[in-house]
């Protein structure tokens, strides 16, 4: 199918919207070049208003995909694949996260965990029955289906954002520490209105604030930590050695700087805030999260930029008193029962 412009020059982009952080849309001319692109192509690192020269839409390819691109592209201006769509690697110019490739005859063995991969759809621009006057491209993520689970030197599966261990990961770490009899405590971090700051301006910059939050915490973390990423907006820490107090104290040195990192230069309020939530390991690794996140709900209804010891009350810390409690409140209930 192809598409129908009024008149060559036309911006068939006026009335699209930017769609999601994953997907970006681009006006090619006839040679292939860029003229126009949705907002979020700054994902892409195209600020086309700081460019003299236009990227050609094959130059967003990594090594040999670049001529596969090509190739489809003058199919598609020749009327050969209407309906056709080519996945490939893409340079991730100018985002935080870039890994490079560095070995182009290692490409199957870097694939999903260095590259990020998207699929192309193009659609020809005619001006006339005969005439072409460029193309409307979609580009949009398709990550998932070549991402391979990684291991860590400690076999803790990363989660394919930011590269931390996952909740699945951080739940094995826990019940070893918990099975062994330890002293450890657990902190539950995360980023104050990140709903808020997802509502307001969308999934790209929460990724963003997400990916920079999982640096800094990898700055502040000492070696014999774990830090994983529990959810979309939590990050854990198991703290050995550490008992609730000392574990808060870490987590509030952390708030500060974190704070004192988002200070804007004006000295004003900070733009990000974080909180922090503290328990002792016990029980399971279930159990000790929860009451870690029961903490971290804690310090934000205190305000945020806070660290709050989640300290469960003792009928409430072994779990087969509540289960005779329960039973005993059934049976009571049924006695009571005509």
């Amino acid at each position: 199918m192809f598409t129908k412009v009024d008149k060559a020059g036309a911006n068939p982009l006026r009335d699209v919207k930017n769609g999601s952080a994953r997907e970006i849309f681009v006006q090619l001319d006839q040679a292939g070049f860029v003229v126009n692109a949705s907002q979020n192509a700054e994902h892409l690192g195209v600020d086309l208003q700081s460019l003299l020269l236009m990227p050609h839409i094959a130059d967003f390819a990594l090594g040999d995909h670049q001529r596969q691109v090509t190739q489809y592209f003058q199919k598609v201006m020749a009327g050969e694949a209407c309906e056709c769509k080519l996945e490939f690697p893409v340079k991730m110019i100018g985002r935080p996260n870039e890994v490079e490739l560095v070995d182009p005859d290692n490409a199957e063995k870097q694939q999903g965990h260095d590259q990020h991969w998207y699929s192309l759809t193009l659609r020809r621009l005619d001006c006339d029955a005969e005439h072409a006057v460029g193309a409307l491209g979609a580009l949009q993520s398709v990550q998932h289906k070549y991402v391979t689970p990684q291991l860590t030197h400690k076999g803790a599966i990363n989660d394919p954002f930011t590269g931390l261990a996952d909740r699945r990961s951080f739940v094995g770490s826990l019940t070893s520490s918990i099975a062994m009899n330890e002293t450890v405590s657990t902190a539950i971090l995360a980023i104050d209105g990140m709903r808020a700051i997802f509502m307001q301006y969308g999934q790209g910059t929460a990724d963003e604030i997400r990916w920079g939050f999982a640096r800094f915490l990898e700055t502040m973390v000492e070696p014999h930590h774990s830090l994983a990423q529990i959810d979309d907006e939590r990050f854990g820490v198991i703290l050995p050695g550490m008992r609730p107090k000392e574990a808060r104290a870490w987590a509030v040195d952390t708030l500060q700087v974190f704070s004192r990192l988002a200070m804007p230069a004006t000295g004003s309020e900070p733009e990000l805030s974080a909180s922090a939530g503290i328990a002792r390991a016990d029980l399971s690794a279930e159990w000790t999260i929860r009451q870690a996140e029961l903490g971290l709900v804690m310090a934000r209804s205190a305000g945020g930029t806070q660290a709050a010891i989640c300290q469960p009350h003792s009928c409430l810390s072994n779990g087969r008193t509540v289960e005779r409690a329960m039973e005993s409140v059934v049976e009571r209930s049924a006695k009571r029962m005509p």
